[in-house]
């Protein structure tokens, strides 16, 4: 595809976040809080991919993510790819992988677990990247990625 024939706006400086699953598109525009920003975020949805078969795009002006964002991110949307543009142009491409460990990211599900009566950060350990199956660190309850809540 050339240039002149984007799905999307081009944007000059900031941060493009492709191949979101459709259905988790306004998942990421919440966790990241997208919504509260002021310079310009375009966001598209359900247009056709190879790699996801219909996928969500998010375009954001003059925005770069952290590192714990981007872990957040791997929550909702792993395997999502990260361009960084500067002037026009892509300087940096990269796939958002799930970290071996989240810190302070996911809620357990277990109500008798530490985390949900003291106040103290959750750590769950990524046992299976593929099925997506995290273990809380400390009452080693195991929980699927893709039903977990998000603490925000």
């Amino acid at each position: 595809m050339n240039k002149k024939e984007r799905l999307v706006a081009a944007i000059k400086n900031g941060t493009v976040i492709d191949h979101i699953p459709s259905d988790k598109t306004f998942q990421v525009v919440n966790l990241l809080g997208l919504a509260r920003l002021t310079a310009p975020v375009t966001i598209g949805f359900n247009y056709p991919s190879n790699k996801v078969g219909q996928k969500g795009i998010i375009k954001v002006s003059d925005r770069y993510f952290t590192d714990d964002e981007i872990s957040r991110l791997s929550v909702v949307a792993p395997n999502v790819v990260l361009s960084i543009i500067h002037d026009y142009e892509v300087v940096e491409k990269k796939t958002v992988v799930t970290p071996d460990e989240l810190h302070g990211i996911v809620k357990c599900n277990n109500p008798k677990c530490i985390t949900n009566n003291e106040p103290m950060a959750t750590v769950f350990n990524v046992v299976d990247k593929a099925l997506g199956i995290l273990r809380c660190h400390y009452c080693d309850k195991e929980q699927d990625i893709n039903h977990v809540e998000i603490i925000s």
